[in-house]
């Protein structure tokens, strides 16, 4: 008896050892995270071919690692009702498989049109859901229900399992659906009510969705592949999901699918940077989470400074979804005010867009933020063209946005009161985990 007791104590200390060891070793995990350094970038040297070039585009997909696609047709959808919409429809009209990933999926009722329209594609074809396992961890599988007994596939992305701690931290950030191959949408935005209908003191999120079709979509559908491999552990192949497509040549079209290297580096990150680094005229970026690290803000201010670049950032006001985020986003207002950039501040509702414009001659949308998070952390996909048409329409929707913004100027950026100072101390926290 006195043995059977020692030996519950035994492996009764050994299970409370090993949590403590865990506990410390998730500790020193969330340590590194916040005081790593983090990747420095910089162009090795000023682009000598113009980003309106063969020469450049040749480069670029190079380091990005993407395929050039040139028959690819881009529409812009702006705002929920818009994308919602058009989204909801392609669904209805699918015919073979129906892939639609989120790091955002929140009960509601365009939730509920799109369980709706999914189960029904459910009966004859083949529909596959990805979510996050944290960005969307307050959906129950009781709401799909329906959905999965049509016959459709709901799987979590690193889901809350024991297995799944150390690489916690990790998530997929991106938001795409593609209909049988022929047609997908990139954005910034997920499906909840708040991008569909304003409440009181509530009004309906800013965001763009492209409509994307020809041959850059096989290249989204592979991007949904890769989450859906390491959700479930099926790789998806055949006619349902892959089409060769071909048509006009329309403008030149990049899917930068990004997941974080073993150093930290990412593709969107080389991306962004090679591509500011390449602008002459002007970059207009749009992007709800302003958390530049030193090498953003150094690109930036050589831009205005060294080539007389208009810079013109676009960030939520008042209306941010994360206050605390805001305020230490200004911490990095007061290098590149001083330097001669313009910073305005959305006023109307959230804005949630993530758009980068170069010279008027490229358009980038996506899934990624200018913060540590997307560019070193989460999985993140954008769709880089250098399309007139694109970019013009972007640039419409830009100037519209800029109408509706608070212009934030250096001296009152240096005349701002202590107490909105404070919370710009946790900046350096937030730069490295939002």
């Amino acid at each position: 008896m006195a043995g059977i007791l020692f030996a519950e104590v035994t492996v009764s200390t050994s299970f409370i050892v090993i949590a403590y060891l865990s506990i410390i070793a998730m500790a020193v995990l969330i340590i590194v995270a916040l005081f790593d350094p983090g990747l420095r970038y910089k162009v090795s040297a000023s682009p000598s071919h113009s980003n309106d070039s063969e020469d450049f585009l040749h480069m670029l997909q190079a380091l990005v690692d993407a395929k050039v696609n040139q028959a690819t047709r881009l529409t812009v959808l702006t705002n929920g009702p818009a994308f919602y919409e058009a989204e909801l429809e392609a669904i209805r009209g699918a015919e073979r498989s129906v892939n639609l990933e989120a790091y955002i999926f929140q009960k509601g009722e365009i939730a509920q049109r799109f369980v709706t329209a999914l189960t029904d594609r459910a009966r004859t074809g083949v529909t596959n859901i990805v979510l996050d396992g944290v960005g969307s961890a307050g959906m129950r599988k009781s709401f799909f229900s329906d959905l999965t007994k049509a016959g459709g596939n709901v799987v979590w992305y690193n889901g809350m399992k024991w297995n799944k701690l150390p690489h916690y931290n990790n998530r997929t950030h991106r938001e795409l659906l593609i209909i049988d191959g022929r047609t997908a949408f990139i954005g910034g935005a997920g499906v909840a009510d708040h991008w569909f209908k304003g409440k009181e003191k509530h009004p309906r999120w800013r965001d763009t969705m492209v409509r994307v079709e020809g041959d850059a979509v096989p290249h989204l559908q592979a991007t949904f592949a890769e989450n859906w491999l390491e959700s479930c552990g099926e790789v998806l192949f055949g006619p349902d999901y892959f089409v060769r497509q071909e048509g006009e040549q329309l403008g030149d079209v990049l899917v930068i699918n990004s997941t974080p290297s073993g150093g930290g580096g990412t593709r969107a990150r080389i991306l962004f940077q090679v591509l500011l680094a390449s602008a002459t005229k002007s970059i207009h970026i749009t992007t709800p989470y302003f958390l530049p690290d030193r090498s953003v803000i150094d690109e930036l201010v050589r831009a205005v400074r060294e080539r007389n670049v208009e810079v013109v950032v676009l960030v939520p006001g008042k209306r941010s979804d994360h206050m605390l985020t805001r305020s230490s986003s200004r911490h990095a207002y007061g290098k590149l005010l001083k330097a001669g950039a313009s910073i305005h501040e959305y006023e109307p509702s959230m804005i949630h867009a993530k758009i980068l414009l170069i010279d008027g001659i490229w358009g980038v949308v996506g899934s990624t933020n200018f913060d540590n998070r997307s560019f070193g952390i989460n999985d993140e996909v954008n769709l880089a063209a250098r399309d007139p048409g694109f970019t013009q329409r972007l640039q419409q929707d830009f100037a519209k946005d800029l109408a509706h913004s608070r212009k934030v100027t250096y001296q009152e950026w240096k005349r701002r009161p202590v107490w909105a100072r404070a919370p710009e101390l946790l900046g350096w926290v937030l730069e490295r985990q939002q």
